[in-house]
Protein backbone atom coordinates (compact mmCIF):
# COMPACT_ATOMS: atom_id res chain seq x y z
CA UNK A 1 0.00 0.00 0.00
CA UNK A 2 1.23 3.47 -0.91
CA UNK A 3 1.81 6.06 1.83
CA UNK A 4 0.01 9.34 1.17
CA UNK A 5 2.32 12.34 0.93
CA UNK A 6 1.64 15.18 3.38
CA UNK A 7 1.99 18.61 1.71
CA UNK A 8 4.45 20.84 3.56
CA UNK A 9 4.44 24.66 3.49
CA UNK A 10 6.61 27.35 5.10
CA UNK A 11 5.33 29.94 7.56
CA UNK A 12 6.31 33.42 6.32
CA UNK A 13 7.06 34.63 9.87
CA UNK A 14 8.87 31.73 11.53
CA UNK A 15 10.21 30.11 8.31
CA UNK A 16 9.25 26.68 9.74
CA UNK A 17 8.16 23.92 7.36
CA UNK A 18 4.89 22.50 8.66
CA UNK A 19 2.06 20.35 7.29
CA UNK A 20 -0.38 22.47 5.28
CA UNK A 21 -3.23 21.72 7.72
CA UNK A 22 -1.33 23.39 10.61
CA UNK A 23 -1.15 26.71 8.73
CA UNK A 24 -3.59 29.44 7.70
CA UNK A 25 -3.43 30.82 4.15
CA UNK A 26 -3.92 34.53 3.44
CA UNK A 27 -4.54 35.32 -0.24
CA UNK A 28 -4.43 38.36 -2.49
CA UNK A 29 -7.06 37.63 -5.13
CA UNK A 30 -6.79 38.75 -8.77
CA UNK A 31 -9.32 41.50 -7.83
CA UNK A 32 -6.71 42.98 -5.40
CA UNK A 33 -8.67 41.87 -2.31
CA UNK A 34 -7.08 40.18 0.69
CA UNK A 35 -8.95 37.22 2.17
CA UNK A 36 -8.32 34.44 4.67
CA UNK A 37 -8.49 31.16 2.74
CA UNK A 38 -9.60 28.31 4.98
CA UNK A 39 -9.96 25.86 2.07
CA UNK A 40 -6.39 26.36 0.85
CA UNK A 41 -7.60 26.46 -2.75
CA UNK A 42 -8.51 30.11 -3.42
CA UNK A 43 -7.10 31.64 -6.59
CA UNK A 44 -4.35 34.23 -6.12
CA UNK A 45 -1.04 34.90 -4.41
CA UNK A 46 -0.88 33.27 -0.99
CA UNK A 47 1.13 33.39 2.19
CA UNK A 48 1.01 30.87 5.03
CA UNK A 49 1.00 31.66 8.76
CA UNK A 50 1.38 29.23 11.64
CA UNK A 51 -1.80 28.93 13.75
CA UNK A 52 -0.36 30.79 16.73
CA UNK A 53 -1.41 34.11 18.25
CA UNK A 54 2.20 35.25 18.70
CA UNK A 55 2.88 34.64 15.00
CA UNK A 56 -0.19 36.68 13.99
CA UNK A 57 0.92 39.55 16.23
CA UNK A 58 4.46 39.46 14.82
CA UNK A 59 3.10 39.43 11.25
CA UNK A 60 0.97 42.50 12.01
CA UNK A 61 3.83 44.37 13.70
CA UNK A 62 6.40 43.64 10.99
CA UNK A 63 3.88 44.07 8.10
CA UNK A 64 5.36 40.97 6.45
CA UNK A 65 2.05 40.14 4.74
CA UNK A 66 2.06 43.59 3.11
CA UNK A 67 5.46 42.84 1.56
CA UNK A 68 4.73 39.28 0.46
CA UNK A 69 1.25 39.93 -0.94
CA UNK A 70 2.37 43.29 -2.38
CA UNK A 71 -0.77 45.05 -1.08
CA UNK A 72 -1.81 46.72 2.18
CA UNK A 73 -3.43 44.22 4.53
CA UNK A 74 -6.19 45.79 6.61
CA UNK A 75 -6.66 45.25 10.36
CA UNK A 76 -9.90 43.31 9.69
CA UNK A 77 -7.83 40.46 8.24
CA UNK A 78 -5.71 40.23 11.41
CA UNK A 79 -8.91 40.26 13.52
CA UNK A 80 -10.30 37.42 11.38
CA UNK A 81 -7.08 35.46 11.91
CA UNK A 82 -7.41 35.85 15.69
CA UNK A 83 -11.00 34.53 15.55
CA UNK A 84 -9.79 31.41 13.72
CA UNK A 85 -7.67 30.46 16.74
Amino acid sequence: MKVKKIPMRSCVVTKEKLPKMELVRVVRTPNQEVIVDLTGKANGRGAYLKKDLAVFEKAKKSKILDRILEIEVKDEIYEELKKIL
